[in-house]
């Protein structure tokens, strides 16, 4: 059997398979122009730019699409670059930015790339009004006025905001997976029932981006072909295969084989029993991504302020990290992550039971209390509810744990229908605002505001006077002024917030040692395929 041949027909690991017996190592190799990465990507519900929010798919999108500025994966620090836009110049009143669309870009369709394209992309994502959607009507943008606000004209497009913001956090929002640009065309001509292609996208790609799909099996993969004429040239990879492998045993398991290029998802004792491996390496970076815990002020008991402060008492930041979290997590309590303007490594609080306990007698918390918290099925989540499991049986409350994949836990939690959620969030976009306006502002709490984007809402709580804050952050254009209004934001959210934050990322991705370049797009973007070679 050959190498592709065996690659395709292994299915998923199990435990059964990890108990097998030892398997001589690098059996077998990937072919040279294949990258195959073994990740969880049952988060994956939608491939829909418009619509898409989770982890793994923004992975897809960033290559599938291309956006008006995005991020070089070689040199991030760099910030965002011209890609569809060749340039752009601002209006005096810094409320009009016009991007000039650059010449010969190609759709996977053979369609070309026109300001049309682009025009539609961003009205579509604002009249579908799907979960992402306040990243763009944040600038005022509604489905009423974008056949104004954004338009085409020629071989240029004008963004039209509802007031004056730095233009630098308008370009970082447009790198956002919503700001993935669409081939019209296509899209209409897969129109159902006034849709704008909705249903069709949310399986199928209309992108311009490196890559072009082939197929998402759910909860099995996803297959990606390169684009041959991608304006910075045919990618080295020409199919990359990520699987779905949920045990990181597993993960392990055909890294060493060498039937994957990379595994994502080690544990920090899988990690530290491949860097001992034959042709194997692991390389580190610091992402976005937060741990947290969060209350719905829904309920009758968690919404009191000395409970919400109890729970900031019962997370042993300190075991866990050093535990089955080594190496992979540092403990960080706000909500801003490392590397972000204003953020802060405040970090006041510590395991104290004795402090939670006279906390929750003060709020008059009766014995027996039982909560729920959901948790999506990945191992260091679920080691972390069980943590917290054990301190809340220490002060009299039962948490019962309900696990189960991305989609349901995320359907519950953005339904409000969790009594506890225990998660991760990764920022949009690389301005602080993407995580201070979704942790932080919350202008309206009804059930019927439906703003599932908002994490404040998800979890129904008025942020008193944090939204009023946030919403000043956002438009003051002096940086210092700008970056000190977010630390003192966020000294304020760690005392009265519904959220424990408790952990920011260091990604750790095994890899065998021909990949080079590959990026999981560190702290301010997803992860790109197109420069890896091997």
């Amino acid at each position: 059997m050959n190498a592709l041949n065996r690659l395709l027909s292994t299915a998923v690991l199990g435990a059964a398979v990890v108990m097998t017996a030892p398997v001589p190592m690098a059996q077998a190799e990937t072919p040279p122009n294949m990258l195959v990465i073994a990740h969880r990507i049952d988060d994956i519900t939608t491939l829909d730019p418009a619509e898409s929010f989770e982890f793994a798919g923004s992975d897809v999108s960033r290559n599938v699409y291309m956006k008006l500025v995005n991020f070089d994966p070689m040199n991030l620090k760099a910030g965002y670059q011209p890609e569809i836009a060749e340039s752009w110049t601002v209006s005096e009143d810094k409320r009009s930015i016009t991007f000039t669309i650059r010449e010969g870009l190609k759709f996977h369709s053979g369609n070309p790339v026109r300001a049309e394209d682009v025009e539609f992309s961003l009205q579509r994502a604002v009249i579908l009004n799907k979960t992402p959607a306040f990243i763009l009507t944040q600038f005022g943008f509604t489905a009423e006025n974008v056949a104004e606000t954004i338009k085409a004209e020629g071989n240029t497009v004008t963004i039209t905001t509802d007031k004056p913001y730095a233009t630098s956090f308008v370009l970082n929002c447009l790198t956002a997976t919503i700001g993935g640009i669409v081939d019209k065309d296509v899209v209409m001509a897969n129109e159902q029932d006034g849709d704008m292609g909705n249903t069709w996208l949310k399986t199928n790609t209309a992108g311009s981006g490196a890559y072009k799909l082939v197929s998402w099996k759910p909860n099995e993969s996803v297959t990606i072909q390169s684009n041959p004429d991608y304006y910075r040239g045919a990618p080295a990879m020409e199919r990359v295969i990520v699987r779905h492998v949920q045990e990181s045993a597993s993960q392990r398991l055909l890294l060493e084989r060498g039937d994957i290029d990379i595994a994502r998802n080690l544990n920090p004792e899988d990690i530290a029993g491949v860097r001992d491996a034959e042709g194997v390496k692991v390389e580190e970076e610091l992402k976005g991504r937060l741990m947290y815990v969060s209350l719905s002020q829904k309920h009758p008991e968690l919404s009191k302020p000395q409970v919400r402060q109890a729970f900031k008492y019962l997370i042993d930041y300190e075991g866990m990290k050093n535990s089955f979290l080594s190496g992979q997590y540092t403990i960080h309590q706000n909500f801003l992550p490392q590397t972000y303007l204003g953020a802060s490594d405040a970090a006041p609080f510590t395991y104290d039971v004795e402090k939670a306990k006279a906390l929750l007698a003060e709020a008059g918390i009766p014995e027996g209390m039982e909560i729920e918290v959901g948790v999506r099925e990945a191992q260091e989540r679920i080691e972390i509810a069980q943590s917290l499991q054990n301190a809340l049986g220490q002060v009299g409350i039962k948490m019962n744990i309900t696990i189960g994949t991305a989609k349901q836990i995320l359907g519950r939690y953005r339904a409000r229908e969790l009594d506890v959620y225990l998660g991760a969030w990764g920022p949009d976009y690389p301005d602080p605002h993407t995580n201070a306006g979704t942790f932080a502002y919350n202008p309206d709490n009804s059930d019927a505001a439906q703003a599932t984007g908002l994490l404040a809402w998800r979890n129904s709580w008025d942020t008193g006077g944090l939204t009023e804050k946030t919403a000043a952050a956002v438009i003051e254009n002096d940086r210092d002024i700008r970056a000190k209004m977010y630390d003192e934001i966020q000294a304020e959210f760690r005392e009265t917030s519904p959220f424990v934050v408790m952990f920011q990322q260091i990604e750790q991705s095994a890899q065998r040692d021909n990949v080079m370049n590959f990026s999981t797009g560190q702290a301010i973007t997803s992860a790109s395929y197109w420069q890896v070679t091997k």
